[in-house]
């Protein structure tokens, strides 16, 4: 029996690498001479720069950046074994999780840091750079990021202005004339799962801005600078994207990166699953198990299992779901192309116990639906 097993993680217990282990190893007590791939995976955001970089036998890299205050940190990002592509996640260097609550406000981050790990990823001499940019602190439109490579944001006065969520309303004219040579010789590839315009009720400042810090005069100063330097970048690049979707993701990152590094934008676990190469592996299966911790109405929207169980329907290979909370109804199941789905608590217990024997109970709940899967090939 072929098997690939590809789950996401089960936040707060396990990693994806971790579940395949735990998969695995309850696969092969059922079916020891089954044919095992392990596929561990992400949706595009947290985690997926780690997941591909070890798929494709790379390396990481750690450089000192800008966090989103300016600070000197350490961040880190992958690259292929080949050299040719890397791997980066803007909340390595721009991320939400690098503040104290208190230091958290959109009008004064910027995304620069980011900048720098893509500045770096060139010079290594890299092709292609693949950019998550999910978990961001910054509303800045990518001008900080932009900033760091070479571009400069000019006030009506030609006095350059400090990339910031703050300052977008100020700037006048972009110079270009100083960015990133290599710029021009790199594909660069957005993962982005959110579909906000730029401005307006629905676009960065409005939706994102108070999760980042933002109050409502704040959302209101963003919003406004969006809009005014959306107009800027619009003209200067020649590309309106400020209803664009997508073009509010990460604070606007999403249409800086288009303007800036005329970047293509992609849903995030369509990435994973492309450069995993999962569509041909899963014609080759017998069986692929998937898991991850909460399966929800979210999880059949979007992300890791909604992406297989589409590759799954479409190839006639069943799919399993092992999850830990389990709030689909069959019927749900069913329309998404999920084969079967249940929960891998078998007993009644606590949050934290439940969290510290995941491995064991996705143990049993593999070796048992292996065993199921044997019986129904039986003749």
């Amino acid at each position: 029996m072929n098997v690939l097993i590809a789950p996401d993680k089960f936040r707060g217990s396990l990693e994806a690498a971790e579940v395949c282990e735990a998969v695995e190893k309850g696969v092969l007590m059922a079916c020891p001479s089954a044919r095992i791939i392990k596929t561990p995976l992400a949706d595009g955001g947290e985690g997926t720069a780690e997941i591909l970089t070890k798929n494709q036998n790379g390396k990481f890299i750690e450089i000192p950046v800008s966090d989103p205050l300016g600070r000197e940190i350490r961040a880190v990002y992958g690259i292929s074994g080949n050299g040719k592509t890397a791997f980066i996640e803007m909340s390595a260097a721009s991320g939400l999780q690098l503040l104290r609550k208190e230091e958290q406000n959109p009008l004064f981050t910027s995304s620069y840091g980011t900048g720098e790990m893509i500045a770096h990823a060139l010079e290594t001499g890299v092709e292609t750079i693949i950019l998550g940019i999910g978990g961001s602190a910054t509303t800045d439109a990518g001008t900080g990021m932009a900033r760091a490579l070479g571009f400069r944001f000019l006030d009506e006065a030609g006095k350059e202005v400090t990339p910031a969520g703050v300052n977008l309303r100020k700037i006048k004219r972009i110079d270009d004339s100083g960015k990133h040579t290599l710029l021009e010789r790199c594909t660069v590839i957005v993962a982005c799962d959110v579909t906000n315009p730029l401005s307006g009720p629905n676009g960065a400042a409005y939706v994102y801005g108070p999760q980042k810090g933002a109050d409502e005069a704040g959302v209101l100063l963003l919003d406004e600078g969006l809009r005014a330097f959306a107009q800027v970048a619009s003209a200067h690049f020649q590309n309106s994207l400020e209803n664009a979707a997508g073009a509010g993701a990460a604070g606007g990152v999403g249409a800086g990166a288009v303007w800036f590094l005329d970047a293509r934008l992609h849903e995030g676990i369509g990435i994973v699953m492309e450069q995993l190469e999962i569509p041909g592996k899963i014609k080759e299966m017998d069986l692929v198990i998937t898991g991850e911790g909460k399966a929800d109405e979210q999880t059949l929207s979007g992300k890791v299992v909604k992406g297989l169980a589409t590759l799954c329907k479409a190839s006639g290979i069943p799919l399993a779901l092992l999850c830990g909370t389990l709030a689909i109804t069959p019927q749900q199941a069913e329309e998404a192309g999920i084969t079967y789905a249940v929960s891998v608590l078998n007993r009644p217990t606590d949050l934290k116990t439940a969290q510290e024997e995941a491995a064991e109970r996705i143990t049993e709940a593999a070796y048992y639906l292996t065993k199921l899967m044997l019986q129904s090939r039986l003749p």
